[in-house]
């Protein structure tokens, strides 16, 4: 089993930053991809950052140029920073990690981190 611990969540004012961690643990061997979604309040889950082992990285529309992740030195680290966040950032953000199994893939998921802007 896969264990993901995000941290980094909290309340800001609309155009301040923050950074969110996700440190996987467990049975790493054979993640291939980790990332980040999120769920506003009646809304689906939706993507905002992705990026596989070899550093390839992808974002969603909403997020690009002003969010950024990346891999910490540890493989099994992973960061989003967020800058210029705006009311409509505001969610429960989630860290997944992505295993290949034949044809299907798993998806492992964090309890979740809540960030909040204000206007």
């Amino acid at each position: 089993q896969v264990r993901l611990v995000e941290s980094g969540g909290g309340l800001v004012q609309a155009g301040e930053s923050l950074r969110l961690s996700c440190v996987a643990s467990g049975s790493i061997f054979g993640i291939n991809a980790m990332g980040w979604y999120r769920q506003a309040h009646g809304k689906q889950r939706e993507l905002v950052a992705h990026i596989s082992s070899g550093g390839s990285t992808n974002y969603g529309d909403s997020v690009k140029g002003r969010f950024t992740i990346s891999r910490g030195n540890a493989e099994n680290t992973i960061y989003l920073q967020m800058n210029s966040l705006k009311p409509e950032d505001t969610a429960v953000y989630y860290c997944n990690a992505k295993r290949p199994l034949g044809y299907a893939v798993a998806d492992y998921w964090g309890q979740g981190a809540q960030v909040t802007v204000s206007s």
